[in-house]
């Protein structure tokens, strides 16, 4: 086992907890981790420019699209209108499911899906497939534009 299946593994557990006895998760607690679910479940899959298949290649857009779809939430397919049509997160309050958003050259838009307060899961064209990197690098600081959210 690597050290990323080994973290997929603690995310995925942390996520299937419940916690306190009596909390419950609400619904929109419950699509975010079907949403993160997803996401992870595509990690290793090769990046493909404009790419909507799971397992095969997908874009950046393209595995947010697919995590939402499969948690039963639709959101545009195309990185910037993403960004456009979520609802903004006030400062760093991320939660899993929401997303985040970069300008990685002028007018290239990249997005991820936040996976714990710290890491996202993305399609990474500079290493070519679905990986999880962490948002407090200096690369992705310089970078971010916001995040935003399909979740209440």
């Amino acid at each position: 086992m690597n050290c990323s299946t080994i973290a997929i593994a603690i995310v995925i557990g942390a996520l299937m907890l419940p916690g306190c006895a009596t909390h419950r998760l609400n619904p929109a607690d419950a699509s975010r981790g079907d949403v993160v679910l997803a996401g992870l479940s595509q990690v290793g899959t090769p990046y493909a420019y404009g790419g909507t298949r799971p397992g095969e290649g997908l874009d950046c857009s393209g595995l947010t699209y697919y995590a939402h779809h499969v948690a039963g939430v639709r959101i545009p397919r195309v990185s910037l209108d993403q960004f456009q049509a979520a609802k903004p997160v006030p400062g760093r309050r991320l939660r899993p499911g929401d997303m985040v958003f970069f300008e990685t050259a002028p007018g290239q838009y990249h997005v991820g899906l936040m996976v714990d307060d710290e890491r996202f899961v993305h399609a990474s064209t500079s290493r070519r497939q679905v990986r999880i990197d962490r948002l407090n690098t200096p690369y992705w600081q310089a970078r971010y534009l916001g995040a935003g959210t399909y979740f209440d």
